[in-house]
């Protein structure tokens, strides 16, 4: 029995451990996504921005314009207010991803401490749950 163990066949048969986290190579791949991610978002946020420059200084306070045409202004700004503010939290999640792979901490569940599928972070690249976790939460 000792030539077996010498010879590594029962170290194959012992289950290696899951990883604890992602590579510094993989950590490389997800960083350049959320950094495209991160330079799309900018430029629909300042679009956005811009979007809601041009309707405060478009503003017509002469009554040119009928109440209907005022709340249906008032709502589009509403609405582009409202994508504005999901960028700027998709951004700033964006952010936080930057950080956490720059502290190699990026891809660990904070709910379960498990790896996230790879498939999952390449998807919805700032998630700090797994799906499990995720799923667990409704």
């Amino acid at each position: 029995m000792p030539s077996i163990l010498r010879s590594g066949f029962m170290e194959n048969l012992v289950p290696k451990a899951a990883p604890t986290r992602y590579s510094d190579t993989e950590l490389g791949e997800f960083k350049q996504l959320i950094l495209s991610k991160m330079d799309i978002a900018q430029q629909e946020y300042k679009d956005l921005m811009a979007t809601l420059d041009g309707s405060l200084s478009n503003d017509d306070n002469s009554g040119a314009y009928a109440t209907l045409e005022d709340g249906a202004a008032t709502l589009e700004k509403e609405t582009v207010y409202q994508m504005a503010a999901r960028q700027k939290k998709f951004m700033e999640q964006l952010e936080a991803a930057l950080v956490r792979i720059g502290n190699k901490t990026y891809g660990i569940c904070r709910a379960t401490g498990k790896l996230i599928r790879k498939e999952r972070l390449m998807a919805v690249p700032h998630t700090t749950l797994s799906m499990e976790a995720k799923l667990s939460q409704n």
